[in-house]
């Protein structure tokens, strides 16, 4: 099995019709976020499908997958790699990670950084150095600063929340709406394990966050605290 064999199913399923509309959603016009990026126009449900049939490619087949123009390749590539990492062992996960960040520059929309950045890098530093979240956070990248972000998704799931609060704080001064809106959902993730935690980041952060942010943030609130807490910018 092949990253041809992977292009070629694909190829089967493209439909130019939603192509046209994933290429508006994603922003892929002139002077947008994914400029020039190139779909398919498949859906996500089945593209995992064809990961799993090709989740035994090895990793040089799936960086060809990265190094695709298309969208649907990468999805599906990273797709791939995600499943391959849940089963491997820690020697492997480790390749893996290396492999992540070797080819991170493929990993340039939201939705790549959102469905591989949780289960592979946020899995891997979940018990290791996490230095390089905080190298990422400062990049000059868009996509980099999303996945260290992102990155600390498992960690709120196991109740360590100082590296998701140490990063939204870097953001509070990031231009950006698509970091804007990741700071906003992490947050939110601390909030549903601890609202006591979030609420203190708010008490000291809600007048001078992105206001995108702080509305993400405070979604699940009931509807008093919200207005409280939109009061204050």
């Amino acid at each position: 099995m092949t990253a041809d064999d992977v292009k070629k199913e694909l190829k089967k399923i493209a439909n130019s019709k939603k192509a046209k509309l994933l290429g508006k959603y994603f922003k892929t016009g002139e002077g947008e976020y994914a400029q020039g990026d190139k779909f398919l126009g498949i859906t996500v449900p089945m593209q995992r499908k064809i990961a799993e049939k090709y989740r035994e490619i090895d990793l040089k087949e799936i960086e060809k997958l990265l190094k695709s123009e298309i969208h649907e390749h990468r999805f599906t590539g990273l797709q791939i790699l995600v499943l391959k990492y849940k089963k491997s062992s820690e020697k492997i996960k480790k390749e893996i990670v290396k492999f992540y960040f070797k080819n991170k520059k493929a990993i340039n929309n939201w939705d790549l950084v959102d469905t591989s950045a949780p289960y592979i890098f946020s899995h891997w530093l979940i018990d290791k150095d996490r230095k390089i979240i905080y190298k990422l956070a400062k990049s000059k990248n868009l996509w980099d600063r999303r996945i260290a972000i992102i990155s600390t998704y498992l960690f709120i799931k196991n109740n360590d929340f100082k590296d998701t609060l140490a990063i939204a704080k870097i953001f509070l001064n990031d231009k950006h709406d698509l970091i804007h809106k990741a700071s906003g959902w992490m947050l939110r993730e601390v909030g549903k394990k601890s609202p006591k935690i979030l609420e203190k980041f708010l008490d000291e952060n809600a007048k001078i966050m992105p206001r995108t942010t702080l509305r993400y943030a405070i979604e699940k609130f009931p509807e008093n605290k919200r207005k409280k807490y939109l009061g204050r910018k």
